[in-house]
């Protein structure tokens, strides 16, 4: 059975100079969902990661990791963690054959583990078929799903996954949220930053961030319920408009 993982972060503020990039903020992270942090350009979604992955120290509040129910520290926690940045993060001129071979060897997979968990992503990702095309010469929707792939290959309890939908087609946008529920429904708890309204329904819960705050959290249902909302495009315009 695999072990459960929860991120709980309490009251966290950052600002740099005079901007408030995050302003006193609250959520509860845990396995087995696909979460959600919605949110226009300078909601302070990138700051939020950054923090979560210890690569900046908070203003205030804190951060922390649980395995199975007890605190651990992150420096413990890291290796559970895998993380997709917004920028180009590939090798141009190596193959998606060889991405996978280079995150193998430095994962330390075995062949029989890499072998299986190849055959499954490569299927789910719909690449079989370029294993041979540098990363450099791939659409954007194949590459953003081979950036997940190599995430995925290490078999993370928990995905952070930056606005990893923008640009990419709609068709390649279907099959990336095809690896994302796979993900979430072998127990992986799946973290995604996005600006698209639409994605935000598709998620177990989610938290809605503009300029640093939180202005809503929950299921998407019970929020667009609550507020009368036929669609997240309108519960945002109206839960929107932080002073």
């Amino acid at each position: 059975m695999n072990s459960s993982v929860e991120i709980n972060i309490s009251r966290i503020s950052k600002w740099f100079k005079d901007t408030v990039a995050l302003n006193d903020v609250s959520m509860r992270f845990r396995t087995g969902n696909l979460y959600g942090v919605i949110g226009p350009a300078g909601a302070g979604k990138t700051t939020l990661f950054r923090l979560m992955l210890n690569l900046m120290a908070p203003g205030g509040g804190e951060i922390t990791y649980h395995q199975d129910g007890a605190p651990v520290r992150f420096d413990d926690f890291r290796q559970n963690i895998a993380y997709m940045p917004q920028s180009q993060s590939l090798y141009a001129d190596l193959s998606v054959e060889e991405h996978l071979e280079f995150f193998r060897d430095l994962y330390g997979i075995s062949p029989a583990d890499y072998r299986r968990k190849k055959d499954e992503l490569v299927h789910l990702a719909r690449l079989d078929k370029f294993m041979d095309r540098p990363a450099g010469h791939l659409s954007g929707g194949m590459y953003k799903k081979l950036g997940l792939m190599c995430a995925l290959l290490r078999s993370p309890k928990v995905m952070l996954l930056d606005e990893p939908t923008n640009g990419v087609d709609p068709i390649s946008r279907r099959e990336f949220w095809d690896l994302l529920n796979a993900s979430r429904a072998q127990g992986i708890l799946v973290v995604m930053t996005t600006a698209y309204m639409d994605e935000a329904e598709r998620c177990s819960e989610v938290v809605l961030m503009e300029r640093g705050n939180v202005l809503a959290a929950g299921e998407p249902r019970d929020l667009m319920r609550k507020y009368r909302c036929p669609n997240f495009d309108e519960f945002f315009l109206k839960r929107g408009g932080v002073k």
